[in-house]
């Protein structure tokens, strides 16, 4: 069944925020900080793994690195890009509206809640690829891994951050379904290299996520998403990066 992956992935997000919103309610305020420290410190390494593995290669004995120009290009082009539509308002509107229409509006948290979370289970290499996978082939196994993860990962960050991440779920389901159908419409032309650029652009967002969680600094990621387009469309260029 296409699109399964995206429902069961959709569903592990609510159960985790639900398990989230009962669990927090025991820690104190430091422990909570403490969660979210540690849920950001994990979200940096699977990002840095998966940038990683985009841009180092072996070649002989030796380890080198590449793709270097890509990574410039897309995410300094793609930020002015989503600076200029002004996604991250988008997405702190559609908190804001998310909190009045579910009777959280004195839940001061709840929208960077939403929005912190969202990025960080939309847009990584596992939702893209995942959903890739789940059009083409109708294969859902990685996002089934993936459900795995975020049930852990939402659960961590409700439990710090507030029930605005379970709300996460929407995004998810919308974004993921998308592509899935996307994919099956542009399945003919989708390359490995358009899916490998996807997942590099796609990690280094993740690890802007993680920078935000652990509260380096306040990073716009959400107007950082265009990157991933232009990943897409490097791949199609009549020159290597």
């Amino acid at each position: 069944m296409t699109g399964l992956g995206t429902i069961i992935n959709s569903a592990s997000i609510l159960a985790g925020g639900l398990i989230g919103h009962f669990t927090g309610t025991f820690f104190k305020d430091e422990q909570q900080k403490a969660l979210n420290t540690a849920c950001g410190i994990s979200v940096l390494f699977i990002a840095i793994a998966g940038a990683m593995e985009g841009m180092l290669k072996i070649e002989g004995n030796q380890l080198s690195s590449g793709k270097s120009m890509l990574v410039v290009l897309c995410i300094a082009v793609g930020t002015i890009i989503g600076e200029l539509i002004g996604i991250e308002k988008g997405f702190e509107r559609f908190g804001e509206w998310l909190k009045e229409k579910t009777g959280n509006s004195g839940d001061i948290g709840f929208v960077n809640a939403f929005v912190t979370a969202s990025l960080t289970v939309c847009i990584g290499a596992m939702a893209i690829i995942g959903s890739i996978q789940d059009g083409i082939s109708n294969d859902y196994s990685t996002l089934a891994v993936k459900s795995v993860l975020d049930f852990i990962i939402i659960a961590v960050m409700t439990s710090s951050m507030g029930k605005g991440c379970a709300f996460s779920a929407i995004p998810v389901f919308i974004f993921e379904g998308f592509i899935t159908i996307f994919a099956q419409l542009i399945s003919p032309i989708m390359t490995e290299t358009a899916i490998s650029y996807i997942s590099l652009i796609g990690s280094i967002l993740i690890f802007c996520v993680g920078l935000n969680l652990i509260g380096s600094r306040n990073i716009r990621v959400a107007n950082m998403l265009p990157s991933v387009l232009l990943a897409v469309l490097a791949a199609y260029l009549p020159w290597n990066f």
